[in-house]
């Protein structure tokens, strides 16, 4: 059985959407997937086709990508909540230019408060070299405060290197 949150954290194309999606899966409960990311031009479209596809069917899909508080506190009790990504949310924060520490702050409240269980997939971006912009600092600084606020209140969460897991709290069902 999943936590209330479960945080699973990695690289790009390190297979932490494939394991967030079976852990979803293995619950046997309806799925809702809260899609976060926006399609600005036709490569990021095609990415979100390929999520789409390789997720096959059984989902509900529900386009959020600046206020996932609304539908997380809609959610039924008895279904679960796959949130891909919290760093796509924390980059349509920016490019919104928002006030980071009360969305931030938004977010998190709206996880907790999320009547089903919610399995959040995140972006680590503090294992490489140091952005040569200022925006891109502020992003990587941010996307660092939310992913350790996350790990913070979650039950479980889980590094995903190379397609290979790797608990870091609590303890995979």
């Amino acid at each position: 059985m999943l936590p209330q949150l479960t945080m699973v954290l990695g690289g790009a194309a390190s297979g932490k959407s494939a394991l967030a999606e079976s852990l979803v899966v293995q619950t046997g409960r309806s799925r809702v997937y809260l899609a976060t990311a926006q399609a600005f031009d036709d490569e990021m479209q095609a990415k979100v086709d390929r999520h789409r596809d390789m997720r096959g069917s059984g989902w509900r899909t529900v386009e959020a990508p600046l206020d996932p508080g609304t539908p997380l506190r809609a959610t039924d009790p008895d279904h679960i909540v796959l949130l891909d990504c919290a760093t796509m949310w924390l980059s349509n924060q920016l490019l919104a230019e928002a006030d980071l520490a009360h969305a931030q702050d938004a977010f998190l409240t709206a996880l907790w408060e999320c009547p089903a269980p919610v399995v959040v997939v995140s972006n680590e971006v503090g294992l490489s070299v140091v952005p040569e912009n200022a925006l891109a600092r502020r992003f990587r600084e941010a996307q660092g405060r939310l992913n350790q606020s996350l790990a913070a209140q979650a039950g479980l969460v889980v590094n995903v290197v190379a397609g290979l897991p790797q608990v870091l709290k609590g303890q995979l069902p």
